[in-house]
This record gives C-alpha cells, sequence and structure tokens, in this order.
C-alpha cells in the first residue's frame, strides 16, 4: 500500500515542541488505516530537533532556507503522500484530524483547506492581539473571497502542485496566500475550500511568551510590515531571527 499522507513540519530549533506534534500525529494516524509518513525540514537547527523528530521515525531534511514558503515547499518534495497536510512544529492537531481530512477530500466536494487554531492559554492580551491581527488581515480575506481558516492546511498533492505550492517571493503570510490560490482552484472545478469541523489544532502561545502578550499591540508598524508578506526586516526580526 502507497502512503496516503505525508505531513509536513517546518522546524527551527523546536526541541522543546517537536514531540507533543509528532505524538499527535501517531495519535491521529492510528484512526486512519493508511500509512502515514511524516517530513521535519530542519531548518538551520543547532538544537536536538532532528535527532527527536528521527526518534520518532520522521523523514528528517536539513534546509538552511530563510523563507518559510521554500521550507515548507522542500518538505513536499521530500514526501511522497497523495494527500499532503502542513502543521507547525509548535502545534498539534486533535485525533480525528487525519481520519476527518481523509473523509472531506474523500467526498470529492472539497479541493481542501484548514483548521481552526486555539492557543495553549489565553489572556486579555492575547485576545485583544488576535482581535487586532484578525482586523488587519480583513483586506487580504476580501481579496481571498471571504474568511479562509489556516493553521494546519491539507488537499491533495496534485492539487498542490497544480497551484505550485507555498509562493517563495514571499516571507510572511505565506499561510493566506496559498488558501487564497487553493481556493481559486476549487472555485474553477465546483470544489468548496473548507475547514475542519471536529478537529481542533492546540498551537503554542511562544511568541506572546517570548515577546509579551501586548507586543503586537506595541509594536503595530512591525505588524503591519509583517502584514505584507514581503518585509525582510520585519520578517528576520519576528521570525527567522528570533532564537
Amino acid at each position: 500500500m502507497g502512503t496516503l499522507f505525508s505531513v509536513i513540519i517546518p522546524a527551527h530549533n523546536e526541541e522543546k515542541y517537536i514531540g507533543k506534534c509528532l505524538r499527535s500525529i501517531k495519535r491521529a494516524a492510528e484512526k486512519v488505516p493508511d500509512k502515514v509518513e511524516t517530513v521535519v525540514v530542519a531548518n538551520r537547527c543547532t538544537d536536538r530537533t532532528a535527532a527527536i523528530a528521527r526518534h520518532y521515525g520522521a523523514i528528517v531534511v536539513d534546509n538552511s532556507d530563510r523563507c518559510i514558503s521554500s521550507i515548507r515547499n522542500a518538505g513536499v518534495r521530500a514526501s511522497g503522500g497523495r494527500m499532503i497536510v502542513t502543521i507547525d512544529a509548535d502545534s498539534r492537531m486533535s485525533p480525528c484530524s487525519l481520519a476527518e481530512i481523509k473523509s472531506m477530500l474523500g467526498s470529492g466536494r472539497y479541493i481542501g483547506g484548514g483548521a481552526m487554531p486555539k492557543f495553549d492559554r489565553m489572556s486579555l492580551g492575547i485576545a485583544v492581539s488576535s482581535a487586532y491581527v484578525a482586523l488587519n488581515l480583513i483586506p487580504v480575506m476580501i481579496k481571498s473571497g471571504g474568511m479562509l481558516s489556516g493553521t494546519m492546511f491539507w488537499c491533495m498533492r496534485k492539487d498542490f502542485d497544480r497551484i505550485g505550492g507555498f509562493d517563495e517571493s514571499l516571507v510572511s503570510l505565506e499561510d493566506m496566500d496559498f488558501a487564497r490560490r487553493l481556493k481559486a482552484l476549487g472555485d474553477t472545478c465546483g470544489k468548496k475550500y473548507g475547514t475542519l469541523r471536529k478537529s481542533r489544532v492546540i498551537t503554542s502561545s511562544r511568541k506572546f511568551d517570548e515577546f509579551g502578550d501586548w507586543y503586537l499591540l506595541k509594536n503595530r508598524k512591525l505588524t503591519k510590515a509583517i502584514f505584507t508578506g514581503k518585509d525582510r526586516k520585519a520578517a528576520d526580526r519576528f521570525y527567522y531571527d528570533v532564537r
């Protein structure tokens, strides 16, 4: 039996989180009878991320890019599954996630889609910051044709290839761009962009832990620069050079 699922995880010095992420995938894999492979793209790692990933049986791809789109695409190129799922290393999928993805894609009604996130902790600062981010994303959502979920993307490999994967000219906001283009492809063939209904993705609040719960509001200029998708200095400051 060939591989059905390829779960792609970009990871930069994620030894604190990668084990939790991989264990969540293993639990989800137990709910489907199909072969599930996990590909961890170890991006400029100087810690035990790669060793932990290999311990859990993941394929490890060494990578030195400073562009999240190219990091994700490298993982997909190294994979062999017919269904592609992307999740961040500091996130955990629900035990029913892969089964639900298989059901939705198998129905023929969905081109792919995303999932709704939930922070592993909440505070007033995180809540207000999240609302501020959502407000700034409204223009992007209007351009995309509506509210599109992200966090954990899923689609058929053939459709991932048809839209060219993640746009490597973007250093941030690549997720919203991917969702927009995947939805547009679905529109051409009568399929919907879906959101997992039973599954949630638990994502860490580490950016808030590192910078402070009110950091995005206190640094609105940086936040808006990140939302352009092309500001290398802002992306380096918030993502690529943060650790």
